[in-house]
């Protein structure tokens, strides 16, 4: 699952980062986006770019683009349109 496929309300969890920018990788680490972590997406700007995301207490503004670093699974569990049955 990609960040782009995201809506406004999905709340998703980090598995790994991808190889990329070692800088911008970096940030995304320190700003507290860790393989585990789970975020919503809370906000996206009138033609998708940026997008606010919840994480860790605090809100985050990241390009699709530069976000595109980020290897996601949804979280089944927080996401009622998710489920099974």
């Amino acid at each position: 699952m990609q960040v782009t496929d995201l809506k406004v309300g999905h709340t998703v969890r980090i598995i790994s980062l991808k190889s990329g920018d070692k800088t911008y990788r970096q940030r995304l680490i320190s700003m507290g986006l860790l393989p585990g972590t789970e975020f919503t997406v809370s906000r996206m700007a009138p033609l998708g770019d940026p997008i606010e995301i919840l994480v860790r207490g605090f809100a985050l503004s990241l390009r699709k683009a530069e976000a595109e670093i980020l290897e996601i699974e949804a979280c089944v569990s927080n996401d009622p349109s998710l489920r099974s049955g």
